[in-house]
């Protein structure tokens, strides 16, 4: 197995696994075995979790910048909601723009150790030259 396919395999069962964790919640809470409703409030993390699973693998270096900004806005959805640090909506703003300049400078370093992956077509997967457009 390539590295490519243990990737979308790792991407799928991921996904997979969050699915069945999200039904096993809503079961219980329909049979009234655990109320689901004070979890509401961990819902940002989910965003962590997809962040993670975008950087790790050999994703594109536009990938692995996508999943840092998903973890950040996850975290950030998160330390809004509960407060932490004394973070609000109207506070927060800057780290935006500090986030912001982390992924311009991290991009190139990104580039660097994934390279560009231009060889990658739409569905993510690398394709050979002649597999495009059917040649």
């Amino acid at each position: 197995m390539n590295s490519e396919a243990s990737y979308q395999l790792r991407r799928q069962v991921l996904w997979g696994l969050l699915l069945i964790g999200l039904g096993v919640a809503f079961l219980l809470d329909q049979f009234d075995v655990y109320e689901i409703d004070h979890l509401w409030h961990y819902a940002p993390l989910l965003l962590v979790v997809v962040g993670i699973n975008q950087t790790i693998g050999y994703p594109s270096a536009r990938e692995f910048v996508g999943g840092l900004w998903t973890v950040f806005i996850g975290l950030w959805l998160f330390a809004v909601f509960e407060g932490l640090f004394g973070l609000n909506w109207f506070n927060s703003w800057p780290l935006f723009i500090i986030v912001g300049g982390i992924g311009m400078a991290v991009k190139p370093i990104a580039e660097r150790r994934f390279g560009a992956n231009p060889d990658r077509g739409r569905n993510g997967c690398f394709e050979k030259q002649g597999d495009r457009h059917g040649q």
